[in-house]
């Protein structure tokens, strides 16, 4: 949308690089995008491709095969994304959460072997947390890991895993010792080709539907102890910190999701006619939309500052969840009222809102649900 502040946070350098992701998303995603709702999974050469023109190591350093930029241009990438309605390739989870975990916790020789795969799009990743039965609360995960020598056979199962089918590798929270609560985690990079690796079936979802999502089933995986990122037991720091900046991507995202949203809904009603005029013409849609582009336009400097917070140092645990709590209410208060304005269009998949509306919903969940966020945010009152 057309905002009366001007963004500051990006200078031509990162808007040349915006047209560049633009044009591939228009040129190489849309097209086929509907194919990959209906085949639940996006293919491997979307991925090469990305990795060609530079998506997938946007803040990788050049060392280990990224373009050596930072958060700002992941950033860019992730708000493309949702300004063209891409719920998938999930390029975001594998480029700007799992690699930069990586990149920030493993040893050099790791770094070396794992990141330049993962930035040509070589290898897809998937992340481990969530648990059939218990949620993704780190003291009651019971996937558990026990040393063997030189590995550790790893037993459990992980559940709601975005690329579960297409993904090489996992990085799996394993509690190694149930003693330690929480701090008895540990991270392993698991190959998902290795024996003991099963995958459960696709889920169908409500939206994000060209992401596939399935449980991930580890029955005496064999996994060598080379393969443990960051320290034994140290999976709670390396967690939370990676945790800031996946809720500042869910962030990112919404934002810009409520965004188009109001230009579509801008564009929709003025060309829209019913009883004799515009639904634009009704004093409730005008009302209404003012309100919308008020409320997007207000939050977008408070985003646009944890962008460039998290660019120089990291955004808190704490101003993160409030950046992922309020983007997120935001956009489904948003979402579902410019779904309204579309009247029964907004409920046909074809329309660009009604995938929006389905898509955004699970922001308010994944990532640590609203509700925990606002448990985060509470205890630093």
């Amino acid at each position: 949308m057309q905002f009366g502040i001007p963004r500051t946070i990006y200078d031509e350098e990162h808007e040349i690089f915006r047209d560049s992701v633009a044009r591939f998303l228009k040129e190489e995603v849309l097209p086929v995008y509907a194919e990959w709702e209906e085949a639940g999974r996006t293919p491997r050469d979307i991925w090469l491709r990305a990795g060609e023109v530079g998506l997938l190591g946007t803040s990788t350093a050049e060392e280990y095969g990224g373009i050596g930029g930072n958060f700002l241009f992941d950033a860019i990438v992730i708000e493309e994304l949702a300004r063209y309605g891409v719920a998938a390739p999930a390029w975001d989870m594998h480029a700007y959460i799992i690699a930069p975990i990586l990149q920030n916790f493993c040893t050099e020789e790791q770094k070396k072997e794992w990141l330049p795969k993962m930035a040509t799009g070589e290898w897809i990743s998937a992340i481990g947390l969530t648990e059939p039965g218990g949620g993704s609360d780190m003291k009651e995960i019971k996937t558990n890991a026990k040393a063997d020598g030189d590995d550790y056979i790893i037993n459990g199962a992980k559940t709601f895993i975005t690329n579960s089918h297409i993904a090489d590798y996992v990085l799996l929270a394993t509690k190694t010792d149930p003693s330690q609560g929480a701090r008895g985690v540990s991270m392993f990079w698991v190959d998902l080709s290795l024996d003991g690796v099963s995958r459960g079936k696709n889920l169908k979802k409500i939206g994000n539907k060209a992401q596939d999502t399935a449980e991930l089933f580890f029955d005496d995986v064999r996994v060598p102890a080379a393969n443990i990122v960051g320290e034994l037991n140290q999976g709670w720091s390396l967690l939370i910190n990676g945790l800031a900046q996946e809720r500042l991507v869910v962030a990112v995202r919404s934002i810009v999701m409520a965004e188009v949203a109001v230009d579509q809904t801008i564009d929709y009603t003025k060309q829209r006619k019913t009883f004799g005029q515009t639904v634009f013409d009704f004093q409730n849609t005008q009302f209404k939309l003012a309100e919308m582009s008020a409320d997007v336009e207000a939050g977008r400097p408070f985003i646009d500052r944890c962008i460039e917070l998290h660019t120089e140092g990291g955004v808190t645990p704490e101003v993160a969840a409030k950046a992922k709590l309020w983007a997120t209410e935001l956009a489904d208060r948003v979402l579902d009222d410019c779904l309204q304005l579309h009247g029964g269009y907004g409920y046909v998949w074809e329309f660009p809102i009604a995938r929006a509306w389905a898509d955004a919903r699970v922001h308010r969940i994944y990532a640590g649900t609203n509700e925990v966020m606002k448990y985060i945010i509470a205890k630093s009152l």
